[in-house]
């Protein structure tokens, strides 16, 4: 999808997302292309205040973007 339809696709998810959900995941735009993703979850991991939805578009070569949720790293880890 693009980064129009990724963004609304994401918006879409949080606002259907339960509370405990969005307290244990991030939702965040990747590009769609595996490596690219790979390299903007590595970054954003180290600190993700620093990004917002339009972060990802700097990764992506093809303009192809996908809605990701993955486990928030916790204190103790």
């Amino acid at each position: 999808m693009n980064f129009k339809e990724a963004k609304a696709h994401k918006q879409e998810s949080l606002k259907n997302a339960d509370e405990s959900v969005l307290n244990l995941f991030h939702v965040v735009i990747t590009p769609a292309n595996t490596d690219e993703s790979a390299k903007f979850i590595e970054d954003f991991l180290k600190s993700p205040d620093s990004f917002n939805d339009e972060s990802c578009q700097e990764y992506c070569s093809d303009g192809n973007f996908e809605v990701v949720s993955f486990k928030k790293e916790t204190e103790n880890h």
